[in-house]
């Protein structure tokens, strides 16, 4: 089950389509970051690709 690379909660496979970076890491998600800004939160937290 994926993971989010910032508190290592559980995410669905879903929730990995939407919000990943281009190598499918999750680096925020609703039980480490604000749901109205996860995808800020995201950008701000992966390195630069």
């Amino acid at each position: 089950m994926p993971t989010c690379e910032h508190c290592e909660a559980h995410v669905s496979e879903r929730f990995v389509r939407v919000f990943s970076d281009a190598r499918g890491r999750v680096h925020a998600c609703p039980n480490c970051s604000a749901n109205a800004g996860i995808a800020e939160v995201a950008k701000e937290r992966a390195p630069d690709v």
